[in-house]
């Protein structure tokens, strides 16, 4: 399997209900690292997973309706408990929507798989990851 990762960052704020997430309920700010794998089983004849540039642009247009802001008051996000799985999801389902789009170029087409990981610190990460048709 071969596989190319792009990384951007975001920084919000947002609240987590419940009392799973004890202090976290509060009005918080977050700054999450962001990479996203692309993977392919085989290489084209010029070799590569896909166009880096490409996907790198296409990485900030994704996350730039969240960058510096308030995920509680974003409609698009209908409520949901924005936790770092849920982002990661989010994401993924935005830089998806980027490639059946073409905006990833020719060579995204041999893409098998993806994977969108938010760092949180240097001490914890989630991410998602799926088959992408």
């Amino acid at each position: 399997m071969f596989a190319v990762e792009v990384r951007d960052h975001i920084m919000i704020a947002h609240s987590l209900p419940g009392e799973v997430f004890g202090p976290a309920q509060k009005l918080h700010g977050a700054t999450f690292v962001v990479d996203v794998a692309f993977f392919r089983e085989t290489l084209p004849a010029d070799n590569i997973v896909v166009d880096i540039g490409r996907a790198l642009a296409a990485l900030h247009d994704a996350l730039a309706p969240l960058n510096y802001a308030n995920l509680d008051e974003d409609p698009a996000l209908g409520g949901q408990v924005t936790t770092t799985e849920f982002l990661a999801k989010t994401i993924f389902d935005r830089m998806e929507a980027a490639r059946r789009g073409g905006k990833l170029g020719p060579h995204a087409e041999g893409i098998t798989r993806m994977r969108v990981t938010l760092g949180e610190s240097h001490l914890a990460r989630g991410w998602y990851e799926a088959d992408v048709a």
